[in-house]
């Protein structure tokens, strides 16, 4: 992306559900939930008159059934109107709502994006449909979680990063979420604890991965102009954006590195005119849902050079220099699929809303076995 013709705004936002099982309600209901307050939030919006163009994030094989975006619409109030299925990252959905609004398709756009993963019973077997047929999937691993052992293993290797660090990423993301309401997975726990805990893919235990959770995400956003009419000063402005893919298969990756990250974050600091992302954030809200991830995708967002340095130093604590993931991250509210972004997103929202900053940094990874990050900066009008 280039530079912004307009400055794009959010102006509501509304979520339902973190929790790790949400058996009383389908994927529709818990949008809808969403939609309804993220309306509201916008200033007691009506999605059938006020709303321009509607977006969902999601993928069919998640949801168990193809076109998966022929469910969208209706609980979003969007049936019969411009709607579109991003199958991707929430914050790749971000970016397709800003394109809609410069473009000058919408003045005001809805995105959706939700996670019912406990209806999945096979979810392993899904993600290896993700890996290349002949050279990953055919030695028939035992769990996806290897890749990230091999990227874990060479991270650590190249940045002198201990097994203890990964254990001190958890225990300070899991104490941050008890500040948290979406947080089913916080704890009081220790490092110490993280180090009994047997490893499923060396050097990750059960610990050090996040588990996965149930959740709805809507998010409204308008060009300045209407955010002024609607909510006066009670908005966020859209900075700067970029989403990239370094790598389209495991074969070619470059392991050890996020280069994504730092290609999708390049692009985001341009557009916002940032030199120095570490002086610039008041904090920062990046994807953990390994331990390492935290401390790699730092290092590829340019925000630390020396990420275990700055973790033993205490400056990645809520209270520290540069708080990351001060909410407690995935470690401690799970990874809902495609929303990951947005959750990470709406912990930035809470934080400002909150009075503790006024700028912050979002980064998304898609996951495993993907090599693709988003990037968005969010700030005070």
């Amino acid at each position: 992306m280039g530079t912004f013709l307009n400055r794009i705004t959010i102006i509501g936002i509304g979520w339902f559900g973190f929790r790790p099982t949400t058996p009383e309600v389908s994927f529709r209901e818990m949008v809808f939930e969403a939609a309804s307050r993220a309306y509201k939030d916008a200033g007691n919006i009506n999605p059938r008159n006020d709303v321009d163009s509607f977006i969902s994030c999601q993928e069919d094989f998640w949801e168990g059934i193809s076109i998966s975006d022929e469910f969208a619409p209706d609980q979003m109030g969007g049936a019969m109107r411009p709607t579109m299925t991003v199958a991707g990252d929430s914050l790749q959905g971000l970016a397709h709502a800003v394109m809609h609004i410069n473009s000058g398709v919408a003045n005001v756009v809805s995105i959706e994006a939700h996670s019912k993963v406990s209806d999945i019973l096979t979810f392993s077997d899904l993600v290896k449909f993700a890996m290349d047929p002949i050279y990953v999937r055919s030695i028939n691993p035992p769990n996806f979680h290897f890749i990230a052992g091999l990227d874990a293993v060479k991270f650590m290797q190249r940045k002198g990063i201990t097994r203890e660090d990964l254990a001190l990423v958890v225990e300070k993301n899991k104490k941050a979420g008890l500040s948290s309401p979406r947080a089913s997975y916080a704890s009081n726990i220790s490092a110490e604890d993280v180090l009994k805990k047997d490893y499923v893919v060396y050097p990750l235990s059960e610990l050090d991965i996040a588990p996965f959770v149930d959740g709805a995400i809507v998010i409204v956003v308008a060009d300045e102009e209407v955010a002024k009419k609607l909510k006066k000063d009670d908005y966020l402005v859209i900075k700067g954006l970029g989403f990239a893919t370094d790598s389209s298969n495991l074969e070619t990756a470059e392991l050890g590195k996020a280069n994504y990250m730092r290609i999708a974050s390049d692009m985001a600091y341009r557009m916002a005119g940032i030199e120095s992302p570490r002086r610039y954030f008041d904090a920062v809200f990046v994807d953990d849902r390994y331990s390492y991830k935290e401390l790699q995708h730092l290092e590829g967002l340019r925000v630390s050079e020396e990420p275990s340095k700055d973790l033993r130093e205490g400056n990645l604590s809520p209270q520290g220099e540069i708080p990351v993931n001060p909410l407690g991250g995935h470690m401690a509210k799970g990874v809902p699929l495609e929303a990951s972004g947005f959750s990470l997103l709406l912990d930035a929202i809470d934080y400002i809303k909150q009075g503790k900053g006024e700028r912050a940094l979002v980064a998304s990874w898609r996951g495993i076995p993907t090599l693709t990050g988003s990037v968005v900066v969010v700030e005070k009008p």
